[in-house]
């Protein structure tokens, strides 16, 4: 977890008492992390192995790997359905965090959700930064 950029924003004990909540997952090669409409109930810190996340609706796919790689960070703060289908491409072990165990940390702890807070604020900038670009491009009969 200590090498995950996320968690960054814990401190020493606040990472161990995650750790302690999390749970290690093992996926065989070609098995489905969670699927596109999924609602997870917390995010996985990528151990071993190497992940693909691919949209239903196309595009390219974007492989993840190396670890400490966080997939769904969203998904420690909200109980919305994933826009992707996430699989391992070999066999593949992550730690699960569980929403309940993040979000009790960040109640114990008023700066981590602040935190926390600005650190998806940050990640959301730079994925509307990189959008913007496609704004003209993108007809409305296309969303």
């Amino acid at each position: 977890m200590a090498h995950a950029e996320f968690f960054e924003i814990c401190d020493h004990d606040q990472r161990r008492l995650l750790a302690f909540a999390s749970e290690r997952r093992r996926f065989d090669a070609n098995a489905v992390v969670y699927k596109a409409g999924d609602v997870p109930d917390g995010a996985h810190v990528l151990i071993s192995g190497r992940l693909r996340s691919a949209s239903e609706e196309g595009g390219k796919p974007h492989d993840l790997s190396g670890e400490g790689t966080l997939v769904g960070a969203m998904a420690l703060v909200i109980a919305k359905p994933r826009p992707v289908t996430i699989t391992a491409l070999v066999a593949s072990e992550t730690l699960f965090v569980p929403r309940h165990a993040f979000l009790k940390l960040a109640t114990q702890y008023p700066d981590l959700a602040a935190r926390a807070a600005d650190h998806i604020r940050r990640e959301l900038t730079g994925y509307l930064g990189a959008l913007a670009p496609l704004k003209g491009r993108i007809r409305k009969d296309q969303i």
